[in-house]
């Protein structure tokens, strides 16, 4: 341990007489810490760290497991009422279990209406996530029935922005769509938590069923959350789902043919696909790491070389290999250390800065901080990379031969020493920079492969904006189609609008219904056989607005009550390739007996940009059921300048009518590519970062090698060798490490492509193009890197370097 201390020392002096060095040093390997500790921040926050709920680890979402043969790919589906209320009743392995769902009200009574998605739970809601109001209290049992749940828990941030935050807020009364509500709790902070939809909204309701309600088994349009018992394991809660389902199966067969059950952990489902990105972002800044630790690496052995006297007379003095070997390392590590130090100023800056970027791309990335896990993983890496950066120079300069450098003295300048090292350091770094290029590369192309699929629309010019018009001022069926017949004349009636229609999904923002649909004259089949598709409602006028191809039949014209168009994909599964213009067909979930007629068919629309469009059924019908619809303007010209008069239409209709959501189409397919783009940037940074530190690597390393070899070049010159004959031998000297590390990170590009297939669109991870191009890339930067130290050596004056020496 003292000679430690006195290493230590010893480098502490060294790098306060020579700064520089230890600058350059300790700054290439702050930004690679700060870079990997700003990630992992991310990757603890969302991955490690457990859900703000007491014993988190217990909390499950439950799904029904629809029929494969009616939902090809689809693994998990919502739950309907009575399955749910049944699993509930027969399980054993559940502490409590809740359903909720989502509605829309819109307050009214303070100034301008506001319109808010509210989550209503059932009674076991708040007991089962273990989370108590700060004021008030939740709901009572009694307030679950009808007539009774009108009242609210608020959030508390709701509480602060609407009520003041006074404690005065509880028996508070507020006014939705006309009907009162009683505020009875305001729920902490910390459950609001933006990965979960459950706890992000600004107040929750009782889910009041009624007895129909309860008993409905074929429409699937509940979320559920259960937390397990003590002592019992997922696997076994899943078997008990498994066998509760099949008994379902057989009692209900007409409903429930083919539908299974599973639970799934709450931190699973909320983090998702993110796993994998925040795996493969991790990953490839431990890449940029490495890469740094080879360029710094290469300084540490330049440095231990022009010291081989000092460290041969410390030998001749008594001091062994290992003590030498323990001096460089020792060195390294505290370069590392405050590398490592200054890393975790870059990572808390990086992440003040881009936590509010990222805390609606990925979840939980607004809780991203610098914790205990986090000074550990910073402590860890600079640890790691001192070892890494200084265990190569270590060895190399250990093993120097004591006799033949005390015989050189000062004559020579280390011509060859560790040349061979340097070279393989440029190998590795070059290696490691291909990949990341590559992974770059895939993920740009496959973003632009996104934003260039053919939806299935056109999306220019197009202004969307959602209403939803509420049940108690409009409680008739006729009075909603009316309000939005009235309106949609307005509309295509103001200046610069071409076309308008509405839907109750707009493409490629995913959701919507998917329904089973039985052909006229055929019988309806159980769940497990029955086709299904999309279901969309659509008003006359909504395929021409978005210039969905018309490929048979009519648009949807004013004297139609009840008629659908199909899509293309739709038309082959149900039809074949018999014309469906003129058959019909019933929705069982909305009627068996409604015969809808085909009046045509229609291109196929994605619901999301990348995967292929479903089989699709755009429903006319004469009376509006529902409240809720998008709004689609065709313009002539930038949507935005119609957007003012467009809502100013709506509120000439309705002035407590709030509109949300008001954009071009433009805008809401960009908002669909921001993890792509999220990945694609970090990717872009990463990749540039290796590719500068990998030019750096090859500069210095062939500006060493140049300094080393003056007297060569100079006797060469004097013999005759010409300008361009100096230029080829070091710009090839720079080229053949750098094509043997091309060769081997094109071979680790194509063993990693298959963890990036996953995670890319329309293109190969392993695409040949995009591997040609950073292979070209790589060769131009590395002649570049090579170029002004071979520059310099064409330009030695062969008279003074013989003369020097």
């Amino acid at each position: 341990m003292r000679t430690v201390l006195s290493d230590v020392r010893h480098a502490l002096r060294v790098f306060v007489r020579t700064p520089s060095y230890a600058i350059a040093v300790a700054a290439v390997l702050a930004l690679g810490i700060g870079a990997n500790t700003a990630i992992f921040s991310i990757v603890n926050a969302v991955l490690l760290r457990p859900l703000p709920f007491d014993e988190s680890d217990r909390l499950v979402r439950l799904f029904h497991i629809p029929p494969q043969s009616t939902f090809p790919g689809m693994a998990t589906f919502s739950l309907s009422p009575a399955n749910f209320l049944d699993w509930q009743r027969d399980s054993k392995s559940f502490e409590g279990m809740a359903a909720y769902s989502f509605r829309q009200l819109t307050l009214t009574g303070s100034g301008n209406a506001e319109a808010l998605r509210i989550a209503v739970v059932g009674p076991d809601f708040f007991k089962v996530v273990r989370t108590q109001p700060t004021l008030g209290r939740t709901f009572l049992p009694e307030e679950f029935a009808e007539g009774r749940s009108r009242v609210l828990v608020l959030s508390e941030g709701f509480w602060r922005s609407h009520l003041g935050g006074t404690p005065d807020a509880i028996g508070r009364q507020l006014n939705f769509d006309g009907q009162t509500y009683t505020v009875v709790g305001v729920m902490p902070r910390q459950f609001t938590m933006n990965a979960w939809g459950a706890t992000t909204v600004p107040m929750w309701a009782p889910l009041a069923w009624t007895d129909k309600q309860a008993a409905v088994r074929e429409n699937h349009n509940y979320q559920a959350v259960a937390r397990l018992k003590p002592g019992v394991d997922l696997a076994q809660a899943r078997t008990e789902l498994g066998v509760i389902s099949k008994r379902l199966e057989q009692a209900y067969p007409a409903e429930n043919a083919g539908w299974g059950g599973t639970a799934i952990p709450l931190t699973e489902v909320l983090v998702g696909d993110t796993r994998t990105s925040l795996l493969m972002l991790l990953a490839a800044v431990a890449l940029v790491l490495l890469i740094a630790c080879a360029n710094v690496g290469n300084l540490i052995l330049a440095r231990a070389m022009n010291r081989r006297k000092e460290i041969a007379i410390r030998a001749a003095l008594g001091a062994g290999r290992r003590r030498v070997f323990q001096h460089l390392l020792v060195e390294s590590m505290v370069l590392a250390i405050a590398g490592g130090a200054a890393g975790l100023l870059i990572a808390n800056a990086v992440i003040a800065a881009g936590k509010a970027l990222l805390e609606n791309q990925i979840p939980r990335a607004g809780e991203a901080s610098i914790d205990a896990r986090v000074l550990l993983f910073v402590f860890a890496a600079s640890l790691v990379t001192g070892v890494l950066a200084g265990l190569v120079p270590a060895l190399r300069a250990g093993r120097a031969d004591l006799n033949e450098t005390l015989k050189e003295g000062g004559r020579s300048d280390s011509a060859g020493a560790g040349s061979l090292t340097r070279r393989a350091l440029i190998v590795a770094e070059v290696a490691l920079s291909l990949m990341l290029l590559m992974g770059a590369g895939v993920m740009l192309r496959s973003l632009h492969a996104l934003r260039s699929v053919d939806a299935g629309f056109n999306a220019n010019n197009i202004l969307k904006m959602d209403l939803n018009i509420p049940d108690a001022r409009y409680p008739e069926p006729s009075q909603k189609t009316a309000f939005y017949e009235t309106l949609l004349e307005r509309l295509r009636a103001l200046p610069g609008v071409k076309a308008a229609g509405f839907v109750d999904t707009l493409p490629v923002t995913g959701g919507g219904s998917v329904q089973p649909l039985v052909i006229e004259g055929k019988a309806e089949m159980n769940p497990r056989e029955q086709p299904t598709v999309s279901v969309r409602i659509a008003s006359a006028g909504y395929i021409p607005t978005m210039e969905i191809p018309l490929l048979r039949g009519r648009d949807f014209g004013a004297g139609d009550a009840n008629a659908m168009l199909v899509s293309a994909a739709a038309a082959k599964l149900l039809w074949g390739d018999v014309d469906p213009v003129g058959r019909r067909a019933t929705l069982p979930l909305i009627s068996r007996t409604q015969m809808i007629e085909v009046i045509g068919v229609v291109g196929d629309v994605r619901e999301t940009l990348a995967e292929k469009a479903p089989p699709t059924i755009y429903y006319h019908l004469k009376d509006l059921p529902f409240g809720d619809a998008a709004i689609a303007l065709r313009t002539a010209g930038d949507p935005e300048n119609v957007a003012r008069a467009a809502v100013a239409a709506v509120h000439a209709m309705d002035a407590q009518l709030p509109v949300q959501g008001v954009h071009s189409m433009d805008d809401v397919i960009e908002e669909q590519l921001v993890a792509e783009r999220f990945r694609a940037l970090l990717l872009q940074i990463f990749a540039g970062a290796a590719l500068a530190l990998a030019s750096v690597g090859i500069y210095s390393v062939l500006s060493y090698l140049v300094r080393g070899r003056r007297r060569e070049i100079g006797i060469r010159t004097a013999l005759g060798a010409r300008t361009s004959d100096v230029l080829r031998m070091v710009v090839l000297e720079g080229m053949k490490p750098a094509l043997l590390g091309i060769a081997i990170g094109t071979a680790g590009a194509l063993l990693a492509a298959g963890l990036l297939d996953t995670l890319v669109f329309g293109v190969k991870a392993s695409d040949p193009l995009t591997l040609a191009v950073v292979a070209t890339a790589l060769i131009v930067v590395s002649i570049a890197a090579s170029l002004l130290p071979a520059w310099r050596a064409a330009k030695l004056d062969p008279l003074t370097v013989l003369r020097d020496n």
